[in-house]
């Protein structure tokens, strides 16, 4: 399985206009060679070089495993939780002037349908998907905001 997008290399720079700097949207992901056997996907974006440990910037989950794209300023994809800004859908990248951050994007192919409600935190995503990954697909990208 494979996540990729046309804004950025795996482990290049993140444009401003995926970042609180620039639209605030998420970028386009292209999804490919999800498992014949997935029921459904998970994505979970992060940030491990936040000051106060790992920031999460976006839960979705149940997203058809037909899914070829996720489209910027993307809605409806699949149920939405709560990110560590307290909202409810993509935060993007913001970070403090410093160091660059990296920004992860993982998408995880699963074996069954989450049973989780709207605003579930990343503990409980990663504890409904425990035991259930049958392939999982990452790209990061670097933003160092000044």
């Amino acid at each position: 399985m494979e996540i990729k997008n046309s804004a950025f290399s795996n482990g290049g720079k993140i444009p401003i206009r995926f970042t609180c700097s620039g639209e605030s949207i998420n970028p386009n992901l292209k999804i490919s060679g999800v498992p014949a056997k997935a029921k459904t996907l998970a994505l979970i974006v992060d940030d491990p070089d936040a000051p106060s440990g790992t920031f999460i910037h976006w839960l979705v989950w149940n997203i058809s495993p037909k899914t070829k794209e996720i489209k910027g300023n993307a809605s409806g994809i699949g149920v939405e939780g709560i990110t560590d800004a307290g909202e409810i859908g993509y935060t993007p990248p913001c970070p403090p002037h410093g160091p660059s951050h990296t920004y992860r994007f993982k998408l995880y192919a699963l074996d069954t349908m989450l049973a989780l409600d709207p605003g579930a935190d990343v503990s409980q995503l990663e504890m409904a998907i425990k035991g259930h990954t049958l392939e999982m697909a990452e790209i990061d990208g670097e933003f160092a905001r000044g």
